[in-house]
């Protein structure tokens, strides 16, 4: 994917030069007195976080799929169509007319449960069947003659043996609800395996970030994503891929992934090209002003135009990181709320 990078930055002698500003000269003789005709139009000094705003390319879409394997003996005789969202309790295949169902959680189903298994396979497993609607047994890390007996009443209802053990041979977990993406089987082949792969049931969006400047990719991290309409609707990265690739003659990326604050707002849209914002360098704590209220002076340099008590003065100021319109300044007699020209 190509990548347009964006940065939010003016350059002070292109601005300067738009605004039709003289060069000026710094009079050293203290007793010359300030000049007193005011600036057309003032701003203000203003202490601030300056930080620029970096746009990359990035596509809405449900992420990458991974792989579903199933431990189900026997051959498969019916699997979802891509694109069905299969949630907790749901059919993710069937395996000799079998149901294989879905579970929700972090850990895999790792090994059978049954009465006196105990553990955090055990709670997540429980959870599960309280949110199916049984009870009747105590939800904790203990898996109980109680809950055998919950479990027998489950597996009745999905027509199966009601042997009240639960195992990876009809029981398969993932993180939460899917959406299938792609059949790796078809009806007839065996059940155990790669059976299909999925992805969240959510639209995301996925930005291929180049590896060497993706330090704003961290989980958590806030970004702007602007849809196709033109809206732009807040987004929060979920995901960073660990692995780094590269195509033939690119510089390498890391998968990101993105989740939309608002699930709605793609507007029904399942894939398309998108506009990811995010906050590039930051300035904390430093006095700022509008680009335009930077006066370049005969000596070199900039400076800043001030205004006190109906007289003006030129003020040399250093110029550091411009964003958003603003340029960071300092120097000595720089106050925060002190009044400047704008030249016309």
């Amino acid at each position: 994917m190509t990548r347009r990078t964006a940065l939010v930055v003016i350059a002070a002698v292109a601005t300067l030069g738009a605004t039709g500003a003289a060069a000026v000269a710094l009079d050293d003789d203290p007793d010359t007195p300030p000049a007193a005709a005011g600036p057309a139009a003032t701003t203000t000094v203003r202490r601030q976080t300056l930080a620029k705003s970096v746009t990359v390319d990035g596509d809405l879409g449900y992420g990458t799929p991974v792989p579903m394997k199933s431990a189900a003996g026997g051959t498969v005789t019916w699997l979802p169509k891509p694109g069905r969202t299969i949630e907790r309790g749901g059919t993710v295949l069937r395996a000799d007319n079998r149901r294989v169902v879905l579970l929700t959680g972090v850990l895999p189903l790792y090994r059978p449960l049954s009465p006196g298994v105990d553990g955090p396979d055990v709670l997540q497993f429980e959870r599960n069947l309280r949110e199916l609607g049984y009870g009747g047994f105590t939800v904790d890390d203990e898996y109980s003659a109680a809950t055998a007996r919950a479990v027998r009443s489950w597996q009745k209802k999905l027509g199966l043996p009601r042997t009240g053990t639960v195992t990876s041979s009809w029981v398969v977990v993932a993180t939460g609800t899917i959406r299938v993406a792609e059949h790796k089987v078809r009806v007839g082949d065996p059940a155990t395996g790669e059976v299909l792969t999925y992805t969240g049931a959510g639209a995301v969006v996925t930005v291929d970030a180049e590896a060497d400047a993706a330090d704003w990719a961290q989980p958590g991290a806030a970004v702007s994503v602007t849809l196709p309409s033109g809206k732009k609707s807040p987004g929060t990265v979920t995901h960073v891929g660990a692995k780094a690739t590269a195509e033939e003659g690119k510089d390498p990326t890391v998968p990101v992934t993105i989740k939309l604050r608002d699930p709605k707002a793609g507007g029904g849209l399942r894939e398309a090209p998108v506009e990811v914002t995010y906050t590039g360098q930051q300035r904390k704590n430093v006095l700022s002003v509008p680009v335009a209220a930077l006066v370049a002076l005969a000596e070199g340099g900039y400076g800043l135009q001030v205004v006190e008590g109906g007289v003006t003065r030129y003020l040399p100021v250093e110029v550091g990181m411009f964003a958003d319109g603003r340029a960071e300044v300092s120097g000595a007699g720089l106050a925060d709320g002190m009044t400047v020209g704008m030249p016309a």
